[in-house]
């Protein structure tokens, strides 16, 4: 089988993100001007305007990041915009602050591009007097409570767990020996720091056999991981036995480098995020079963639960001053997956599937609807022993 025949990872990428540019052409302000002081009160229903930020719309995180954003806009019945970062720092605060320069109290969920960028966005809502809840990406010294109400909540899968996932299931797929390489995201991201923590102290602890030849940050970009991908394979050849991405969309970018290598039927794969395309690949049972260890969440609980934590708020609905920890630096559960258990998963999937969560979200809460409840938190993720 070749992704040749259905060059599904990247040429879908593509037509997706052409459609996306479309509909964020009519949703991205341009304005410009300056935010007021903070809101110390409930504020009404109607002179809110959701708004999600994403690192891009290359890759599908971001598109169900997306995705999740338009489903409680139509359940609340609230505006929404979206901004497309670009995988730009610079772009995406500058258009967070023009969104914020119109006037509205905004609603915000952040996926940030870097974890520097979170001190300045909440800053900026804050003096516009509206909610943000950050997630994945913040200085670990920056706190939700030492920063008012209106920094809502950080919120995130755990890293290190889905680091520790991926290693045991390619340690296990090479019987303990080889060589990997990886591909972490965007170097000054907390979420690729902690996977790469988590990753690389499974192998050091339970895996000695197995030696990291090389780590390639890709930017969360199927793109950049190809080429960085095909320039891995032309200096290590058949040397590599398993390839760990940070994400899905990088992973997807790789394994089109490795099966135009004429390699993919010797490598093993593992990755974050159990994308549909990972989905279809895992069940055809592609490159001689390549794919042998996924960790699962989805963009769209992701951006539904930061901005419905936001929206409860902005509301009154919630204190954040008053809530505990761990509900205002939080960690949802994330599962390990391997293509023996795939099938648990793909209900999540469907074409309601984002609706059907933000119903329950908005009946059960943000830290109690399932897959993605709240386990723990209240302070930064801890790494491993180096």
């Amino acid at each position: 089988m070749s992704l040749k025949h259905n060059r599904g990872a990247l040429v879908r990428f593509a037509a997706i993100a052409a459609v996306a540019a479309l509909a964020l052409a009519g949703c991205t302000s341009t304005a410009s001007g300056a935010g007021g002081s903070s809101s110390s009160g409930p504020i009404a229903k109607e002179d809110l305007v959701l708004v999600a930020s994403v690192i891009n719309t290359t890759n599908p995180y971001f598109i169900a990041n997306i995705e999740g954003a338009k489903a409680l806009s139509k359940k609340l019945d609230i505006p929404l915009e979206i901004i497309d970062s670009q995988g730009s720092s610079q772009t995406e605060i500058s258009k967070i602050q023009a969104i914020l320069a119109q006037g509205k109290k905004v609603v915000m969920f952040v996926n940030t591009v870097a974890s520097s960028d979170t001190p300045t966005i909440v800053d900026a809502v804050k003096r516009a007097g509206g909610y943000v809840s950050i997630w994945w990406n913040k200085p670990d010294n920056f706190e939700p409570w030492d920063s008012g109400d209106n920094f809502v909540a950080f919120q995130k899968h755990p890293g290190v767990d889905s680091g520790r996932c991926n290693a045991q299931a390619i340690g296990d797929a090479l019987g303990g020996k080889g060589n990997v390489i990886m591909f972490p995201g965007v170097q000054d991201s907390t979420t690729s720091q902690t996977r790469v923590a988590g990753f690389e102290a499974e192998m050091r602890e339970n895996y000695p056999g197995i030696k990291i030849l090389e780590n390639q940050p890709s930017n969360w970009d199927p793109q950049l991981a190809n080429q960085n991908a095909k320039d891995l394979i032309a200096k290590y050849g058949d040397q590599i036995n398993g390839v760990w991405s940070a994400d899905d969309g990088m992973q997807l970018g790789a394994i089109q480098a490795f099966d135009d290598a004429g390699l993919l039927d010797k490598v093993k794969f593992a990755s974050d995020g159990l994308y549909p395309d990972t989905v279809a690949l895992m069940e055809k049972g592609y490159g001689n079963n390549a794919i042998v260890g996924e960790t699962f969440h989805r963009g769209y609980m992701a951006s539904a639960i930061g901005l419905y934590t936001a929206y409860l708020a902005a509301t009154g609905e919630i204190v954040p001053s008053e809530l505990p920890k761990e509900k205002r630096t939080s960690f949802f559960d994330i599962k390990c997956v391997t293509p023996e258990t795939l099938g648990d998963y793909l209900k999540y999937d469907t074409p309601t599937a984002a609706a059907d969560f933000v119903d329950q979200l908005v009946e059960k809460g943000p830290w109690d609807t399932e897959p993605a409840t709240l386990i723990g938190g209240g302070g930064p993720e801890v790494l491993p022993k180096p």
